[in-house]
């Protein structure tokens, strides 16, 4: 019988999103083999792996069972493509989200996958059907669209193409959970699926009201981190709405015609390029957090990611 120090798990890219999978991979047992067409990024990505890994044990992060060396030594770099992807049972894809750069990596997994392997990627907006249609194996191919950063946020969102294979939605969705992520499944392909729909409406409003003048960036921010955001961490929009009334039939008897007037009063999707809003927002969050301060404000970040985490384990836990 197989056993997950056995079954292999190929990466495909090390930056960001390539270390993470890596890390979960690993964190569950899986034997996971990283590939990049640039070496000096895949050594400098281990590095990185081992800091993190050290860091989330120095503050008792960690899932799972494994210890931080364990982790790590889960996990080793492979220069050559084919061989990296040759006897895994599961293929994820992590290179940038460039159409034409997806395309030629999955026609090349097309080429050495066999019969059972799941061809995953992580696609944050391009649908699997742009550039699967046309592969022999594209049966096996299934969108596994991560949350920035996903080691410590956990939902996954799982996008199969027209024509991806009912064993693999349900196999993919399967080796989430076993890996500690929380999967959701798109019924069908919408132009950026639903975490960036949902995250564009909030920023487009967001972004709308700092340019009409209604609000500064940092108060729309704090709306977010110390109003919606403590209840979202725990339950959606839906039930949100659904618990602030008797339920969705009393929630649309108070509320119904106050959302349809303020939504009606929505201005146009805004222009995210160069100019004067742009501007704007850049300096406010810049005078806040200086561009040589991001990497301080990512580990602020996950370690709070982290905790809430462990925190909402330790909740869910204690209710069974």
């Amino acid at each position: 019988m197989a056993t997950k120090s056995n079954q292999k798990v190929s990466i495909i890219g090390s930056g960001l999103i390539g270390r993470s999978w890596a890390m979960l991979f690993a964190t569950a047992g899986y034997n996971v083999v990283m590939y990049d067409v640039d070496k000096n990024q895949l050594s400098g990505a281990m590095e990185i792996i081992k800091s993190e890994l050290e860091n989330l044990a120095s503050l008792e992060l960690l899932k799972g069972t494994l210890s931080k060396e364990e982790i790590y030594n889960n996990i080793k770099t492979c220069e050559d493509f084919e061989q990296c992807v040759t006897g895994a049972f599961f293929v994820q894809e992590c290179v940038p989200e460039q159409l034409e750069l997806k395309t030629k990596i999955f026609k090349d997994l097309d080429k050495y996958a066999d019969d059972s392997v799941i061809l995953s990627s992580s696609a944050s907006c391009i649908p699997a059907s742009k550039f699967t249609e046309n592969l022999q194996h594209r049966s096996q191919m299934i969108v596994s669209h991560p949350t920035n950063p996903p080691f410590y946020c956990p939902l996954t969102e799982l996008i199969p193409a027209p024509w991806t294979h009912p064993d693999i939605i349900t196999g993919t969705k399967a080796i989430m959970e076993e890996i500690g992520q929380v999967p959701v499944v798109c019924h069908k392909e919408v132009p950026g699926f639903v975490l960036n729909r949902i995250q564009y409406a909030i920023l487009n409003e967001a972004w709308r009201l700092v340019q009409d003048g209604v609000m500064s960036a940092e108060d729309v921010d704090k709306v977010m981190s110390e109003g919606m955001g403590p209840r979202y961490a725990f339950m959606g929009p839906l039930e949100t709405a659904f618990l602030n009334a008797e339920g969705w039939y009393s929630y649309s008897e108070r509320y119904a015609e106050g959302i349809e007037t303020v939504s009606k009063s929505f201005g146009p999707t805004p222009n995210y390029r160069p100019g004067p809003a742009l501007t704007h927002i850049h300096e406010d969050l810049c005078s806040r957090i200086p561009l040589d301060k991001i990497k301080e404000r990512r580990a602020w970040r996950d370690k709070r990611l982290a905790a809430l985490a462990k925190l909402k384990k330790n909740l869910n836990a204690q209710e069974k």
